[in-house]
């Protein structure tokens, strides 16, 4: 690769003052210890363009690039430590949870290209979906309703209904009988 003839001049995640701004405020309110009420979290969130559903649980030392690319159905909790990565869109459905220090990555870079191009690919995680703690959801990645991540995964492809993956690459290692309350 030759990083002198990188240019990425075509990606636009928002205006410089916005950015500006929200890095402050991930900064002071989300990328830290002090446990700021969800309440107060869901509110800048949506200030700052992220759709939010109600009962989101934001848990502190949580970091998200950009929240205008971010959306999180109901009843989700996004654990301490975890890194949105929205260069890209993100779509968490309903009652996901995000283990502590889990990621979502939406960019990447063509190693196959001299100019080390950036490729963006928007991640789903559909209802009921568990990302396991330091588990990684990479660019273009699907995980399809009930779907399991175990611990310290990395989901390089999208996942299967009411399945559970491990490993890195993670692969399925089998179906989930879901019960009924």
């Amino acid at each position: 690769m030759d990083l002198s003839k990188f240019n990425n001049d075509w990606y636009k995640p928002g205006k410089l003052h916005k950015r500006v701004i929200w890095y402050i405020f991930n900064h002071l309110f989300f990328n830290t210890y002090i446990p700021f009420p969800s309440f107060f979290k869901r509110v800048l969130l949506r200030c700052f363009g992220a759709e939010i559903g109600k009962g989101v649980v934001l848990m502190p030392k949580i970091n998200i690039k950009y929240p205008w690319f971010l959306s999180i159905g109901d009843y989700c909790w996004i654990g301490e430590g975890v890194w949105l990565q929205t260069a890209g869109r993100i779509k968490i459905k309903n009652n996901v949870c995000m283990s502590q220090f889990s990621c979502i990555i939406t960019g990447n870079h063509n190693f196959k290209k001299k100019t080390f191009d950036l490729m963006i690919n928007d991640v789903v995680l559909e209802d009921n979906v568990w990302i396991g703690a330091y588990a990684i959801v990479c660019p273009g990645v699907t995980c399809e309703k009930g779907s399991i991540l175990s611990v310290n995964s990395v989901a390089t492809s999208s996942l299967s209904k009411d399945s559970f993956y491990s490993g890195n690459p993670a692969s399925k290692i089998k179906d989930i009988k879901r019960y009924e309350s």
